[in-house]
């Protein structure tokens, strides 16, 4: 999927995914970039990457 569908899917602003791709942690949003241009994201990676970001809530 490309920035616009994950915006509407997830709703993570464009430029809060661009913010997240360019972090220099560990946690970095996964993603492909295809001919140095187009941003592109996999739905399964990124259901992935959000379950092993949660953060637990104090009961």
């Amino acid at each position: 999927m490309d920035p616009v569908e994950f915006a509407e899917v997830y709703g993570f602003s464009t430029s809060t995914q661009a913010k997240m791709r360019m972090a220099s942690n560990r946690s970095t949003l996964p993603y492909s970039k295809i001919g140095g241009k187009f941003i592109r994201y996999d739905r399964l990676l990124i259901d992935k990457w959000l379950e092993d970001h949660q953060v637990q809530g104090v009961a």
